[in-house]
């Protein structure tokens, strides 16, 4: 599986239970990135996809049923406890410090970058992604 997390700055995720942010391009970036394959999240996650894109799935327990190479979105639990199954990560930075009490805690030494862009959302000017593999 492929783990997808938005970070801020200090690698926070969540604040009080809810996403610290959110953009539209960035949604349409993570489908593209699932290349018409699967895109799996949580319910959570979903409600930000109306309408929902084809191939997403939803389920509470998507990273026990995501296969290879099927993109995972992670919102609301840090990804470091699935990064052993993961083939790869796909990391959005907001470029921006939110008050977090989420972070991810994955370690990036046992990845390689393969590709790292930067482009604008709509709600922030600049969003990183970067695309690591094993």
């Amino acid at each position: 599986m492929i783990l997808a997390v938005c970070i801020d700055d200090r690698n926070g995720m969540l604040f009080n239970g809810r996403r610290q942010s959110q953009d539209r391009v960035l949604r349409e970036d993570l489908v593209r990135e699932a290349g018409g394959g699967p895109l799996w999240m949580n319910a959570y996650s979903a409600r930000q996809f109306d309408p929902p894109p084809e191939g997403l799935r939803t389920a509470e327990d998507f990273l026990e049923q995501a296969g290879p190479g099927e993109v995972c979105f992670l919102e609301t639990e840090d990804p470091a406890a699935w990064a052993d199954r993961a083939e790869g990560l796909i990391v959005y930075r907001w470029n921006r410090k939110y008050p977090a009490g989420l972070y991810c805690t994955i370690g990036l030494s046992a990845w390689k970058l393969e590709r790292r862009e930067e482009f604008a959302g709509s709600s922030h000017e600049k969003i990183t992604k970067e695309v690591y593999k094993r």
